[in-house]
């Protein structure tokens, strides 16, 4: 079989591809952002409230 040097992929599915691998790159900073903001959360909640009042 001999290689054919012509571009097969079309300049619309580079795109799609672009835009697909950036909105998993945003939904998995997300991702992260939320699961560092619950273990942060918990800390500030478990603290007691001591009133020595």
């Amino acid at each position: 079989m001999a290689s054919n040097g012509k571009k097969k992929t079309t300049m619309a599915k580079l795109t799609r591809e672009t835009k697909l691998r950036e909105r998993r790159l945003d939904k998995q900073a997300k991702k992260d952002e939320r699961k560092r903001a619950s273990t942060e959360r918990p800390a500030d909640v478990a603290a007691p409230l001591v009133d020595n009042g």
